[in-house]
């Protein structure tokens, strides 16, 4: 047969068949080239954590044995079969947004993404919809300003995110090891205040992430937050990134004008608030600047270790300058530094803001906050909420980072009307300095790590003292269930963290905390230290009602912060002034 071919046709078959066995080889043998996926800096940042003689966390192993994006059909299996997941895909559907929390709840929980907590009038209806129809009825509020729906059965979960999506919103890596939702100042762009509106901001971040998959798979979350310098406070100081709205003076070799501020590195369950690098951000930069630190951060962070594998840990071990010229590695040009004298001092924030009505930038409007109890409201109540913001607002739901919402666009003549038909729902425009300030994670009705039910001890601690004592001045009392610290423990006036308090020698126990104090943000930012351990939950609201007290008798004036009176007193005075109060 070879007689039939002419001696080009030889030449082409043999080229051809040379080519098949090399492209055989290269099948069957891995290639030494780089890949080129979009997963591929995280492939090589496994790489050379095993090179280097470590092993890859269990959650490594996950993502590298099948990307969850990739999984999405065997989630749509398991939902046709009403299937729970096993460990491995309970993980990878947090990257859809679905955390599966048995065996507190047989259940999923659904996370959403809001840039900015910002939402519109009927993307709300349309959640306590999806609330009734596919949840238990009622929605929490983050304290990263965002939502969650739970109670959703597995038969319910795609039709839970399919409903998110197809009302504009989002769930995509909401959880698991990416980027969480973009927080920025909630009153945003009607700020007397404000330096900048955040708005924007956030929302840029927010789609830049959505859309470049090399951004999914990190070492660990990381959270980012923008401050426009308005009378809220976002809690950027405790996220990975901090952007913070200050304005440069004239005369110190700088453009005068609005910037950010770059500080790196809170986390406050790891006792960390985030540290001023020294870099301000033109502006038009934000987004570019924080893509080079997180694929800096994708680089070096820890794959071995899950309890090491945040942005704090990388920071402490090459230290900001060598972190920061890595950074600039990646944008290719340096980055832009202001001596602390260039910066005007920024305005201060109100801790009672988002609580009732404040007036708005624009004239004879306000927006009215609502005092929702510990985060939680019913899918009717959202409606109604919702209506609100339609019939007397500018439309749009604004979430906070203190578990509670803000309608704005009111017109100052239908601001009693908007009052009247809030309370008509049966919730309030107004608070005690205590409740005002009052943060609780979900706790151990919803979450298996937690030793308490944050929820309801944060209400039995606020009504306890309410009734017994009049406190003057906002307090913050955060709860969280375990060293997560999902509800900030570290920042607050007061901060509890679930324990089981053992209560004979047989070894039995009863819910309770530890308790910390002196904890702030902003200008009082501050971890709180340790005051008492083993503090049952039953006799925490005495507790503090007796160090609140010890507060009111003893503080130096009366515009002494409750924060400043702690950190003036060591832990060991302040527990006698309590026993003596108790007495």
């Amino acid at each position: 047969m070879a007689g039939d071919f002419t001696a080009e046709q030889k030449r082409y078959l043999e080229g051809f068949a040379s080519g098949f066995q090399a492209s055989r080889a290269q099948r069957a043998t891995p290639t030494k080239e780089k890949p080129t996926s979009p997963d591929a800096i995280h492939f090589a940042a496994q790489d050379r954590a095993i090179a280097n003689g470590g092993a890859l966390n269990e959650q490594e192993k996950i993502k590298r044995e099948e990307h969850p994006f990739d999984a999405y059909s065997r989630l749509v299996a398991q939902t046709k079969r009403n299937e729970p997941p096993k460990p491995a895909d309970n993980f990878r559907w947090r990257y859809h947004g679905l955390f599966y929390v048995a065996p507190t709840q047989s259940s999923y929980m659904c996370r959403l993404r809001i840039p900015n907590g910002i939402l519109t009038h009927w993307q709300f209806t349309g959640l306590a919809d999806l609330a009734d129809s596919h949840g238990g009825g009622y929605l929490h509020v983050t304290t990263r300003a965002n939502l969650q729906i739970r109670e959703i059965e597995p038969e319910s979960a795609v039709a839970m995110i399919e409903g998110v999506q197809s009302l504009g919103l989002w769930t995509r890596g909401s959880g698991a090891d990416n980027i969480r939702n973009i927080t920025g100042t909630p009153t945003a762009g009607i700020d007397p205040q404000e330096l900048i509106d955040t708005r924007p901001f956030a929302r840029a971040m927010h789609f830049h992430i959505l859309n470049d998959r090399s951004l999914s798979g990190l070492p660990r979350k990381f959270n980012i937050a923008f401050d426009g310098g308005g009378r809220i406070a976002v809690l950027e100081d405790t996220n990975d990134v901090a952007f913070q709205a200050i304005e440069i003076r004239e005369g110190h070799g700088l453009a005068q004008g609005v910037y950010f501020r770059l500080a790196l590195g809170g986390i406050t369950g790891h006792k960390d608030l985030a540290r001023d690098t020294g870099v301000i951000v033109p502006t038009i930069e934000a987004v570019e600047i924080a893509d080079a630190i997180l694929r800096v951060f994708i680089d070096t962070g820890d794959r071995t270790n899950r309890a090491r594998a945040r942005l704090k840990y990388v920071l402490d071990q090459l230290g900001f300058d060598r972190f920061l010229t890595l950074v600039e590695e990646k944008l290719g040009r340096p980055l832009l530094r202001a001596p602390q004298e260039a910066i005007a001092p920024r305005p201060g924030f109100d801790r009672l803001a988002h609580i009732g009505a404040h007036a708005q930038k624009e004239a004879q409007k306000s927006w009215v906050g609502v005092a929702l109890k510990l985060g939680r409201l019913t899918s009717d109540e959202a409606r109604g909420l919702a209506t609100i913001a339609r019939d007397l607002g500018d439309g749009d739901i604004r979430l906070t980072v203190w578990q509670n919402l803000l309608i704005s666009g009111i017109t100052e003549a239908r601001i009693d009307e908007a009052l009247a038909r809030i309370e008509a729902l049966g919730l309030a425009t107004k608070a005690s300095p205590l409740r005002a300030g009052l943060v609780a994670c979900t706790g151990n009705v919803g979450c298996r790590f937690a030793a308490a039910d944050t929820k309801r001890h944060a209400d039995e601690i606020a009504t306890h003292c309410e009734e017994r004592i009049e406190i003057d001045t906002p307090i913050n009392i955060h709860l969280t269930g375990c060293r997560h610290s999902c509800a900030q423990h570290y920042i607050g006036d007061i901060g509890l963290v679930g324990a089981r308090v053992p209560i004979n020698e047989e070894g039995d126990t009863v819910e309770g905390y530890n308790m910390v104090v002196g904890g702030g943000f902003g200008a009082e930012g501050a971890i709180g230290r340790e005051l008492l351990e083993n503090v049952a939950a039953t006799d925490a609201p005495r507790k503090i009602e007796s160090l609140l007290r010890a507060y009111l008798a003893h503080r130096a004036t009366r515009e002494e912060s409750f924060a400043a009176f702690t950190r003036r007193h060591d832990a060991e005075a302040l527990r006698r002034l309590i026993a003596e109060t108790e007495q």
